[in-house]
């Protein structure tokens, strides 16, 4: 049973692995594991949906028992709980969400006491003791047991934080912005951080409801977006997911432009700027290879990761590398956070346009997207890629095709029961043909019958 996927476990609210009981098991094992001192202490927040409340009270009750005294931080983004997290000096921080999928799923994100993703061998730790392949930590004597308390204020101290991070160096007096915050954790705050700032913010889906997160709405279904930035004559949109660390962007004209693309904006103003330390950017396998062209015109460094925000926070580390994300739009500046912020990245779009002078449809223009199209395809399980020989012909074959002008990726899902197939060609026709060429394949061998 593998319980960590590329962003912490995540499921189906009430059936295994997101159970109260097992949630229990991840607050006493990651309280064993990383708050281990006898003054450390552990954050937990949520996003908005239902379950979130259920599954937050589990984790705290299982790291309480160990010891450990918890601050409930309530609804707000994760990288807030991140923020207060290393503020605070506390070994764990805790996120109970399922990031952009519907409300009926849900996860647990965790962070150690410097604001990182955990890597691998502490996940196998970790998992080891909920699975029961290594000891669970008993529960302590009533005299040992940590304090579950409210942590007040959590949203509004991230408010000031953002906001002290921008105001001396970005004004957005009466600039008409339009925002998406997909009834999730960014509800209150980003229009609060906005309009402090001095923009003219016209919020969407900031009423939650425990179940209508991402419903239709957020940085996975931007066209209200795109549709409210024209119709409100916006200089600009941002949409962003259920618990507030992705974010795309639309222009003036409704445009969405992808995580790569504002990548390569951010990359030459901050090279311009002499604020590109170690000359390099770092993403994943999933970025458009334009970004990798652009980042060659523009003479920086591209690092490339395995798919996974967390991969590129510790390569970011690693290289010395101040900005990095996903195409996705999980951006990491790391001279703000240490973790991927979506309003973050909206507020130093923002000072970009400002500084330039330009408006986003001008901005974008430093990078050309190649034509790319990604198939999701079902699975009813996950062997390895190689070990189908249907499958590996067909990739082989579209490669063959595609020479030079284009690539093939095909990976799992590390959250949902989902191969990906993302193929990037000379035009969009031939990379969807090609894309769908690999996915019958897919589906003809392990595709779920029930879809």
């Amino acid at each position: 049973m593998k319980l960590f996927g590329t962003d912490g476990i995540r499921g189906v609210a009430n059936t295994e692995p997101m159970t109260a009981d097992t949630a229990v098991k991840v607050g006493r094992a990651v309280a064993d594991t990383l708050c281990r001192s006898a003054s450390s202490s552990m954050v937990i927040g949520t996003d908005t949906r239902i379950s979130g409340s259920m599954l937050a009270s589990a984790v705290a009750a299982g790291a309480a028992s160990a010891g450990t005294d918890v601050h409930m931080a309530g609804v707000v983004p994760t990288p807030a709980v991140v923020r207060l997290t290393v503020r605070i000096g506390a070994g764990a921080g805790i996120v109970i969400s399922a990031s952009h999928n519907p409300f009926t799923d849900n996860g647990i994100k965790v962070f150690d006491g410097q604001g990182m993703k955990l890597n691998e061998a502490a996940e196998r730790d970790i998992e080891a003791m909920i699975t029961g392949g290594a000891r669970l930590p008993a529960a302590g004597l009533a005299i040992d047991a940590g304090r579950v308390e409210r942590l007040s204020g959590a949203g509004e101290q991230y408010v000031d934080f953002l906001v002290d991070r921008f105001s001396d160096h970005l004004t957005l007096k009466n600039l008409p912005v339009v925002m998406d915050c997909a009834n999730g954790a960014t509800s209150r705050i980003a229009p609060a951080v906005f309009t402090r700032l001095g923009a003219k913010v016209t919020p969407m889906n900031t009423t939650p409801d425990g179940r209508n997160i991402n419903r239709d709405c957020g940085s996975e279904h931007p066209e209200q977006l795109a549709d409210s930035v024209v119709r409100h004559k916006a200089a600009v949109g941002f949409a962003f997911d259920g618990d507030g660390d992705r974010m795309v962007a639309a222009d003036a004209s409704g445009q969405m432009l992808t995580g790569d693309q504002v990548i390569a904006i951010c990359s030459a103003y901050l090279k311009d700027r002499g604020q590109l330390r170690s000359n390099r950017v770092v993403s994943t396998v999933m970025s458009n290879m334009g970004l990798s062209m652009a980042l060659e015109q523009l003479n920086i460094e591209h690092g490339i990761t395995a798919v996974g925000d967390r991969h590129v926070q510790h390569e970011m580390v690693r290289s010395g590398a101040v900005l990095g994300g996903e195409d996705s739009g999980h951006l990491i500046f790391r001279d703000y956070h240490t973790t991927g912020d979506g309003i973050i990245a909206a507020l130093f779009l923002l000072r970009v346009m400002a500084d330039r002078n330009q408006s986003l449809s001008q901005l974008k223009q430093v990078m050309e997207v190649l034509p790319q199209a990604l198939v999701n395809v079902v699975v009813a399980e996950k062997p390895a890629l190689d070990t189908l020989p249907d499958v590996v012909t067909a990739i082989r074959k579209v490669e063959e095709a595609l020479g030079k002008q284009g690539r093939v990726l095909v990976r799992y899902s590390g959250t949902e029961p989902v191969c990906r197939v993302m193929v990037e060609a000379a035009s969009n026709s031939d990379a969807e043909r090609f894309g769908e060429r690999i996915a019958v394949v897919l589906k003809n061998v392990i595709g779920s019958k029930s879809h």
